[in-house]
């Protein structure tokens, strides 16, 4: 795992002195996401820079060092993951004669490009990786991301180069990198929490998309290519679900033979490693399936919180009993939070407002104490239905031919009488966590006309009727995709291509890299996505049962008793800890004058929130964490 950068001059105006000086400044700048070792190429006939700095995870020895040319002398490489078929690559090319200095995955990806090409190379590879590779007789760079953007990748032409980097941080050190905020990106980040790809918070900057390589020329003109369409992928499931109906015996074993293989296949590492496990049926599974395959006691870390509602430290204490692993935890308080808080926009790079961005920096501080890799059970409920969105869309389908709009937005407003604060009290936290948000987002749910306006609303942040922010234009998350004749399918198809990577798989690299803390996620190998996309929505939710079929492959590891509780997802005490440790840290950045400055907010609206929060007559902690992450955005920045 690395951090890359580079630009590329297409007036190539500046000597190899400059060029070397000035990729080296980009690529300190990546220090903490490869603290190991670094290293530039540059040269000046074509004004082309690369710039790496490593986190050395396989094949130590300086033979893995970047940048990496290949043994031909054609091409130049700086990679940033993780490929699990590497060995078997490299037999392939063996066979047809080519000889390996060492053995890491970055030299048999650049000899890979050079025997099969880069878009064959980028089908091959089972990982994640975003890479940039210049073919010195084309004289073209091209960048290439991972099918589901596990790894990031921003770039951008700025005046007369191209800039490139693993965060924006990079690029910014650029001295031709201009700091204009886009107002659409930022307004949907203010209703979404996260900036969708490709946008990003400056103009003229962008995220590459997942499953996509570009190549420049020397001239500035590119050519975008897609070597994983999830369109297909997921047209292709859905025909394919027949073979898969009523064989849920033989369904479960293949689910379970994938995932024990994605994960064997994660394991490979040259330093020690452990796994998240938060006691939910993601983590749960990948670590059961983790100690199956390993001599001795895995590492395992857990987050929990002096609030007991929000913690499922005991779940996860009880699991990782049953599987006898080396097991770590840590409770996060408020006062935790608070030295994190003025961290995180240092390594976001863009306003991020997940607020489990919080606890996912304490845990990967925790595991690096101890470990360099970790697995996580990321993607699971984008996959097989686990998010309470999923099962709310199902029945709202159900309803949908029953009950008209006009009867649904009556029983909405019957929702909408008591506040969320009203039915958090009404309805114990056991029975259903953060009771009143999930009751507003139902209510929403009820009001939507169709399936579009359905998820941008299960997805926005800001249920408030207070337009706090002063301009209106935002990123319409599903405006040119299909949608399909299932709901559900919709939704995860949505979920798969932006959720899911630009929150989920955004919040874990940069908490994870921050630390120089190498995040693998065993649930997105590309083949368990499609076989995933294969089955029956009915194997997804069955009856009141979301994931299914995920439950059945863990329950042939971890009792039930242990399992079925629930879903509470990576829950922050975020609004008890702004009306308490957090208060003096907030108050100075949304304080009258410093709005006023920012001239982005309706100040009063701003205030009356702030205070109608700490007195408890509203919950408005999204509302306020996107602002206050933003403020300390621009601090950062």
């Amino acid at each position: 795992m690395c951090g890359i950068t580079g630009f590329l001059e297409f007036s190539r105006a500046h000597s190899s002195n400059l060029l070397k000086k000035q990729v080296s400044q980009m690529t300190e700048s990546l220090i903490h996401r490869g603290p190991d070792d670094g290293g530039v190429w540059t040269e000046e006939e074509h004004g082309i820079a690369l710039g790496m700095r490593r986190l050395a995870i396989q094949d130590l020895s300086a033979s893995g060092n970047q940048p990496m040319i290949s043994k031909n002398g054609r091409y130049v490489i700086v990679y940033n993951g993780e490929v699990y078929n590497a060995a078997d690559l490299r037999r392939l090319l063996e066979d047809k004669g080519i000889t390996f200095r060492g053995h890491s995955d970055t030299e048999v990806i650049i000899e890979a490009c050079a025997q099969w090409g880069i878009s064959e190379t980028a089908r091959q590879l089972i990982g994640m990786f975003a890479f940039a590779l210049w073919d010195k007789q084309e004289k073209t760079l091209t960048l290439v991301r991972d099918r589901l953007g596990i790894k990031p990748l921003y770039y951008g032409i700025l005046g007369d180069v191209l800039l490139f980097g693993s965060e924006l941080k990079a690029l910014n050190v650029h001295n031709k990198f201009e700091k204009k905020i886009n107002p659409e990106a930022l307004n949907s980040y203010f209703k979404y929490n996260f900036i969708p790809a490709p946008q990003t918070i400056f103009e003229s900057v962008y995220k590459l998309l997942p499953g996509t390589m570009i190549t420049f020329n020397e001239e500035g003109k590119h050519k975008t290519q897609t070597f994983w369409d999830p369109l297909k992928i997921v047209e292709e499931g859905i025909k394919a679900r027949e073979e898969f109906a009523d064989d849920d015996f033989n369904t479960i074993d293949k689910l379970e033979e994938l995932i024990k293989d994605s994960v064997k296949r994660r394991m490979i590492a040259d330093v020690p490693l452990g796994a998240f496990l938060s006691g939910g049926i993601d983590s749960s599974t990948v670590v059961a399936m983790m100690q199956s395959l390993s001599p001795r006691p895995i590492k395992t870390y857990t987050i929990g919180f002096e609030e007991d509602s929000f913690s499922e430290m005991r779940y996860a204490h009880a699991i990782a009993q049953h599987l006898k692993t080396d097991h770590h935890e840590l409770i996060l308080t408020s006062q935790d939070a608070l030295s994190i808080v003025s961290e995180i926009p240092k390594y976001f790079d863009e306003p991020f407002a997940d607020v489990s961005q919080i606890p996912t920096f304490a845990i990967s501080k925790l595991a690096r104490e101890s470990v360099k890799v970790t697995l996580s059970g990321d993607g699971g409920d984008e996959l097989f239905a686990g998010y309470n969105r999923h099962y709310l869309v199902s029945q709202v389908q159900k309803m949908d031919g029953i009950l008209p709009l006009t009867l649904r937005k009556i029983m909405a407003n019957g929702l909408t009488l008591g506040t969320e604060e009203f039915w958090d009290k009404l309805i114990p936290s056991s029975i259903l966590p953060q009771a009143g948000d999930k009751i507003y987002k139902l209510a929403s749910v009820l009001k939507s006309k169709n399936v579009k306006e359905l998820y941008e609303v299960l997805l926005s942040q800001n249920k408030t009727s207070k337009n706090f922010f002063l301009t209106s234009t935002t990123l319409n998350l599903c405006h040119n995709d299909v949608q399909f004749s299932n709901f559900l399918d919709s939704l995860q198809y949505w979920d798969l291509i932006k959720y899911l990577p630009d929150d989920i798989l955004t919040k874990v690299d940069r908490a994870s890299m921050a630390v120089g803390l190498e995040a693998r996620v065993p649930l997105l190998d590309h083949r368990i996505v499609a076989f995933a996309w294969a089955l029956p929505q009915n194997m997804k939710i069955r009856g009141s049962v979301t994931k299914w079929i995920l439950r059945q492959v863990l329950y042939r590891y971890v009792p039930k008793s242990l399992i079925d509780r629930p879903k509470m997802g990576f829950g922050v005490p975020i609004s008890k800890w702004l009306q308490g440790p957090l208060r003096p840290w907030a108050e100075e950045l949304i304080s009258k004058k410093r709005l006023e400055n920012s001239g982005y907010f309706d100040i009063k609206q701003v205030q009356q929130m702030w205070q109608l929060h700490l007195t408890g007559q509203k919950n408005y902690q999204h509302q306020l964490w996107s602002i206050l992450m933003f403020e300390a955005w621009k601090d950062a920045y």
